[in-house]
């Protein structure tokens, strides 16, 4: 996990004050710390594989988004990677339901395209709304759909599809499929494919929505 401090634009991150095997083991210990504090809510005990990273980077065609909205975003690894991706231009959203993981996302990335809410992604067109931010071009999520309540997966999913820019994608990785029946009714069939250089590996679910 990447624990780069992201300054300024694309391209401009300073470097990491801690070594990176460090990092990765402070990075763990959060995300099992979290992971205890509320299983139902942090969709694994251990962060992201930078291959993981990158197959999400690809499967939301980030470098092409200009609004990206990250749902779950944890200890904040998937974050730089798309910070790193994303054009100098472009702005990138995360909502984050863990005190923990929002104070620490808040304290340690400092980006002009960067900004973070602690809530739940039920409130998607809130935060929207309220920063004046346009539809997003890319919406990834990290959060557990097979471990929330069915009625909080069903507005989660209805709020994805219904701010997501005609042509945009939501993507999600889960260790489940549990998100597939949530979302589907809204943005009918995903790609599928699976990402197993990851503990553990994951499915990856793209969804495009349609233009019309």
């Amino acid at each position: 996990m990447n624990q780069q401090r992201v300054e300024g634009q694309a391209g401009h991150a300073a470097a990491p004050c801690v070594s990176p095997a460090f990092g990765q083991l402070r990075d763990s210990f959060q995300f099992l710390r979290g992971f205890v504090r509320n299983p139902a809510q942090v969709g694994s005990v251990i962060p992201s594989s930078r291959q993981l990273e990158q197959r999400l980077v690809r499967s939301a065609r980030i470098g092409d988004a200009r609004m990206v909205v990250e749902l779950g975003p944890g200890t904040g690894g998937t974050t730089s990677a798309f910070l790193r991706a994303m054009a100098s231009n472009a702005q990138l959203l995360a909502i984050e339901l863990d005190t923990e993981f929002h104070q620490r996302l808040h304290a340690s990335i400092r980006d002009a395209r960067f900004s973070v809410e602690l809530g739940s992604a039920e409130r998607l067109d809130e935060f929207l709304s309220a920063r004046r931010l346009p539809a997003p071009d890319a919406i990834i999520s990290g959060i557990p759909f097979s471990t929330m309540p069915a009625e909080v997966s069903d507005r989660v999913a209805s709020s994805v599809a219904r701010v997501l820019r005609p042509g945009g994608r939501f993507v999600a990785y889960q260790v489940r499929a549990h998100v597939s029946s949530f979302v589907s009714p809204y943005l009918g069939k995903p790609e599928k494919k699976w990402e197993v250089v990851n503990v553990p590996p994951v499915r990856v679910f793209t969804w495009v929505k349609p233009e019309t």
